[in-house]
């Protein structure tokens, strides 16, 4: 019984030595899950895989969006070798046949799965996540996904439905009486117990739709956040020092019937303070849910069997800054738990910089499958590469040491300066501005520069923003100090280090 989206043949254990297994792998992706740890809300099964786990404490997506993200984290390359930042194009006839983590798995005999979100449906997985390139099996989506936005909602005063943002329902009563998050459980259970006795290697991802909005879930997880333990944020207002355009208006937020009837000025409006606490709370208990569910899951696991990894595409924002959803270069929305849960490797937890773009040679590492050569600059030429690092060393190190030059890159783009309409989502057409951001131990740096969206090409010297926020004395990235003249020189430094990741020479 094994789930997740990652595999093992070969435990390293901290000592160096290989043990020949040939371990099943559990990929369990959650979409839009920020760290949760600082907010005092328990989610046991989450927290008991990190606590018995390698946590890495500071793992940041390549970009706060959906479809680029969970594309890059399963081809282990960035959206630019991909040339995706929006939803509308698929890899392999736009740029490239490109070799994807679950297809590598394939074709060195394990037998792989895909059940719910894994893949962003759509034309960016080609309509059918992938297969059968990646999958052995045709992927399972739920019946129910097909009422994500039905106006299932009860408005209290008028009691009619709506399609809000905070959803919380009885199962019973919804179409399809389940939901879409239940339904895939419960198939990837069956799944479970019909491979328990395989000869074959499998490698199963599972992927939970909440807390994506709308927050639809079972009303019961509302009334384990009581809202009066529910904390504001620190900081619900723009920061005087942002520059406009890593401001995103929250578009998807807004246009739910619940939150469009607060009447919030477009583009810099701030969400009233009951409203954030709500909001809030649905977030935190959506998180419950799929808590719950993960703890269902893991129970049919071998965990003595199975190699388990547990991540997310993305964050979200929660009002930090004034600011919702993902579409941001900021830690609340880049900013995810990755955690691997590996037989016969002790508990770690890690604060060095890591991307999502890791996962992929980290797995390769963990199984003993032949090693995938790093990308070279024309990624563009080579089927079978990727920019991301294995993680390994981390693991069996006793010490994390050289932190100092750990760092991680994200990206967000922008149709201009100003937030409009389409500043969350632009489609590549209309993007003229690209964030690009390094994360190092201590500092979050982003320059926002001219970009050519049919070149592909940056021009370094179109500044339209910087940002510099220093995690010691400003954790909340609410005070940008980038024209303050004591970090001058870091300032300096960290730019010389982000241009040369982009456009290495």
């Amino acid at each position: 019984m094994y789930l997740f989206y990652v595999t093992i043949l070969i435990v390293i254990n901290i000592n160096g030595s290989e043990t020949k297994l040939n371990r099943n792998v559990l990929f369990i992706f959650v979409d839009d899950l920020r760290p949760l740890v600082d907010e005092n809300i328990n989610l046991p099964n989450i927290q008991n895989m990190a606590a018995n786990g390698i946590s890495f404490e500071n793992a940041f997506a390549q970009q706060a969006l959906c479809a680029p993200s969970r594309n890059s984290i399963l081809t282990g390359r960035r959206p630019d070798a991909l040339h995706l930042y929006d939803f509308y194009s698929y890899w392999r006839t736009f740029i490239g046949n490109f070799t994807t983590l679950p297809q590598y798995f394939k074709q060195n005999g394990y037998e792989t799965y895909s059940i719910g979100k894994v893949f962003h449906p759509g034309q960016s997985s080609n309509f059918n996540d992938d297969y059968p390139y990646s999958w052995s099996h045709v992927p399972y989506h739920p019946p129910t996904d097909k009422y994500k936005e039905a106006a299932v909602c009860k408005d209290r005063r008028t009691q009619r439905m709506q399609k809000n943002l905070i959803c919380p329902v009885k199962v019973s009563k919804q179409p399809g009486k389940s939901l879409p998050d239940l339904q895939s459980i419960d198939y990837a259970i069956e799944i479970l117990k019909r491979t328990s006795n395989s000869t074959k290697p499998l490698f199963i991802a599972v992927g939970f739709h909440k807390p994506h909005i709308p927050l639809k879930f079972p009303r019961k997880y509302l009334d384990q956040v009581p809202i009066e333990q529910v904390r504001l944020p620190k900081y619900p207002h723009k920061p005087a020092a942002m520059p406009l355009v890593a401001w995103h208006p929250w578009t998807d937020v807004r246009q739910r019937d619940d939150i469009k009837s607060l009447n919030i000025d477009f583009p810099m409006g701030t969400m009233p303070k009951k409203w954030t606490l709500k909001i809030r709370q649905s977030y935190y208990a959506a998180a419950l849910y799929i808590d719950d569910l993960i703890g269902k899951l893991l129970s049919y696991v071998d965990m003595k069997k199975t190699i388990i990894v547990l991540t997310s595409d993305h964050g979200w924002s929660l009002g930090e800054n004034g600011l919702w959803a993902k579409y941001s270069n900021f830690d609340v929305a880049l900013k995810v738990p990755l955690i691997f849960s590996i037989p016969k490797m002790a508990h770690k937890s890690l604060t060095t910089p890591v991307e999502l773009i890791d996962i992929f040679p980290t797995l390769v590492d963990l199984a003993g499958l032949p090693y995938v050569p790093k990308c070279p600059n024309d990624t563009d030429k080579v089927i079978l590469c990727v920019q991301g690092k294995s993680l390994l060393h981390y693991m069996n190190r006793f010490s994390e040491g050289d932190k100092h030059i750990s760092f991680s890159i994200s990206q967000y783009p922008r149709p201009g300066e100003y937030p409009v309409i389409n500043s969350d989502k632009p489609r590549l057409m209309d993007i003229n501005i690209m964030g690009y951001s390094i994360r190092t131990n201590r500092y979050r740096y982003t320059e926002w520069i001219s970009f050519n969206n049919k070149l592909f090409t940056r021009n370094w010297n179109k500044l339209y923003g910087v940002e510099l926020y220093d995690h010691i004395t400003d954790p909340d990235e609410s005070n940008n100090v980038n024209t303050n003249p004591q970090y001058k020189y870091i300032k300096i430094y960290l730019s010389k280090l982000l241009r040369s990741q982009i456009d290495p020479k």
